[in-house]
Order: C-alpha cells, then structure tokens, then sequence
C-alpha cells in the first residue's frame, strides 16, 4: 500500500498532480489518500497549486511538490577547486561560488573553510542551517560511502579515512551527509527523471584523472564499496611500463589521464601547470596541444571498450576538464571505440557531452542529496519522527 513519501515522489516527478491521479496511480481510496496528503501538507512537503481546468463539475484543486520547503547543500571538492552551492528541492541553485585552492591541500585545512562558506552560502540564499535537510559531497577517486571519507585517492592525499561530516556538520544544522565519487556525481547529473531520459549510460570523467560513472536501468551503480568506475587504473598496453601517480605502473592515466598529458607537454617547452591550461591551447588552436587531447580520447576508448562491450550503453557521456573541447576529445574516443567494440554494441552509441558543463559536478552532488533524503522510505521516516516529537 502507497505510503505518504511515494505519493510525494508521483507528485514530484509530475506522474499526478491532482489527489484523482494519486488515487488512481496507488489504488488508495480517496480517504486514504486525503489521510496521507494530510501528513504531507502539515511538513509543508505538497502545496495545493491554482484550481485546473474541469470539463465539468467542481474543478479539481491541484498539488505540486513544494520544493521550497527545504534545501540541500552541494560541495564538489577537487584537486584544485571546490564548487559549492545551495539548492532548493528541485535541485536549483539559491547561492553559489567556486574557489581555488592550493593543490595538496589537507582537509583540516579546507574542510573549515568549506563549512565557512556554505554557511555564508546560507546567508546569502536567505536560509540557515535548520532548512538543510541533507548535503551532497563527491571527492575525487573512490569513496566509503558508510564512513563517508575518501579511500586513498592518489588525487587526495591525506584524505583517507578522514570523516567529512564533523567538520560540516554546523553548517548543516546536523542533517545527514552523503559522499560520492566525482563520477558518481556526474553520473547523477545527467538523471534528470525524464520519460525520455536514456537508461544505460556510462559517463566519463576526464580530467587530471579518469574515471566512469555507470547507470544501468536508470540507476546510478556504485559497486561495492563505492569503488565502481575507476578506470583510469585499469591496466592498458599503451601505457605498459610507465609509473602511475597511484605507485603502480602500467595505468591508463599514465599515457591518458590530464596530468600525463599535460606533463609531455611541459617537457616539450611548454608553459602549462594544468589541464585546463592544455585545453585552453586546444581550444586557441593550438596543433600540440589538440593532437595530444585528440590522443587522449583515443586512449581512453581502448579501454573503454571493454565496458561499452559489457554492459552495452545506449550513451557514452563525456565530462570533466577536458570536455571543454568536446569535438577534439570526442573524435579519439569515437575512433577507437569504433575500431575496438563489438559492431553491435557501437552501433546506435552516441557520444555526447555533459549535460551541465563545469557545473555538473556541482549539480549531481545535488542530486546525490536529493535522491537520499527525498526517497520514500526517508520522507516516511521524517513524518513519523515529526508526528512521534508532536505525540511526546
């Protein structure tokens, strides 16, 4: 029998709009379903909208989603940048900014100013910490999920094992913190609950590190422990040999991954201390500069390949760093999983870029908050809470 937060979940997802559609989408009875909207409109969670059109008889009131009832702070942590926001419950930014920061740096020294900033963040959308109602978090490399920490990412240092929720904590008024991979996160950036929305896709991260983001079924696949999707330590033959910045030798980020490339280039002469400073001259024209992001495209999908073949992606989705020249990366990639995959695994595959630019970092930890505390089970759970602390 639906429960308060599935009939929250067809209102959000514009499957019923009107308390006829929910009875009809549930099979509850009007009584049950008025019982149930009744604990849905006291948390504020429904709003009834202006009356819709009638063919005849009392018009129907309608019900949306209040997606103003509460926020979710969004922190993109990288190597050498932090994104943060904060969104309402429909995942739109209230308040952002994005800050640079030294590389190498440690989280008792980030993680504060952080926690600074999202409580100005706060400030600035007109809210504070009691309206969080959960805060997304993705790190580059694999992440523990459970202990919500990185797991001794090379990109990181210092970082593994390190909690992230004290030190936010504050600023989010104690709501529940939830951790992912940079790929993860621009895995759930691309879901966006459409009817039309594809539902294989593998979404790569190429930036100073590679990695991919899995959705199978149209469910973000994380894999155990959270350690799905770290293909750029996968072994390649090209890179056979060469030292990885993992302590391994042998890794595909050591012939493809940005800082690789931006490392030959520097030996070549050339200024550059980052891959965006690479994609910079490729997209300037540069011939070096593109033939090597051209390169690393190509690869990339000789590995790829592999899991193109496996799990047989109607999209291939290219983000991060150095999808900001798309055409470029995107015609390596296209030449070498053509070559290398199956024919009919290849051939209605697209390759397209990221849904949301450099902002999708930002948006899937978003998304990541929201698909945790905006879940059935989550919302029951919160009702239940709020009608226990009303009882006492």
């Amino acid at each position: 029998m639906a429960t308060p937060g599935e009939l929250l979940e067809l209102l959000r997802t514009g499957r019923a709009s009107t308390r006829a559609d929910l009875a009809r989408a549930t099979g509850l009875s009007r009584t049950a379903v008025n019982h149930r909207l009744d604990a849905l409109l006291a948390a504020g969670l429904v709003r009834r909208s202006e009356e819709l059109a009638s063919t005849g008889g009392r018009p129907a009131t309608g019900l949306a989603f209040a997606d103003e009832a509460g926020v979710v702070l969004a922190c993109a942590l990288g190597r050498t940048r932090s994104q943060l926001a904060v969104c309402d419950l429909a995942g739109r930014e209230l308040a952002s900014s994005s800050r640079e920061h030294a590389l190498g740096v440690g989280p008792h020294e980030l993680l504060p100013a952080v926690a600074a900033e999202l409580t100005r963040l706060l400030g600035e959308a007109g809210r504070d910490p009691a309206d969080v109602l959960g805060v997304g978090v993705s790190l580059p490399g694999a992440v523990d999920p459970v202990a919500g920490a990185s797991l001794d990412s090379p990109v990181m240092r210092g970082w593994a094992g390190v909690p992230l929720g004290p030190a936010l904590g504050a600023a989010a008024g104690g709501a529940p913190l939830f951790v992912a991979g940079d790929a993860d996160a621009l895995a759930r950036s691309e879901r966006t609950g459409r009817p039309d929305e594809p539902r294989d896709v593998l979404v790569v991260k190429a930036s100073t590190g590679l990695a991919l983001g899995i959705v199978a079924g149209g469910r973000v696949v994380g894999g155990h422990r959270g350690a799905a999707g770290e293909l750029g330590h996968t072994r390649s033959p090209s890179a056979e040999g060469l030292p990885c910045r993992c302590g391994r030798t042998g890794c595909l980020e050591a012939v493809a991954g940005g800082w690789a490339l931006v490392q030959r280039l520097a030996v070549a002469g050339r200024e550059v201390a980052h891959v965006r400073d690479l994609v910079a001259l490729a997209l300037d024209g540069d011939a070096e500069a593109r033939g090597l992001l051209r390169e690393g495209g190509r690869l990339l999908g000789e590995v790829l390949a592999v899991a193109v073949d496996l799990l047989n992606p109607e999209v291939v989705v290219v983000g991060g760093d150095m999808a900001a020249d798309f055409d470029t990366y995107a015609a390596g990639l296209r030449e070498s999983l053509h070559a290398r995959g199956t024919a009919l695994a290849t051939r209605d595959l697209r390759i397209a870029p990221a849904r949301h630019g450099d902002r999708a970092g930002v948006v899937g930890c978003a998304a990541l908050a929201l698909d945790h505390v905006l879940h059935p089970a989550a919302v029951d759970a919160r009702l239940a809470a709020s009608a226990a602390t009303v009882q006492r």
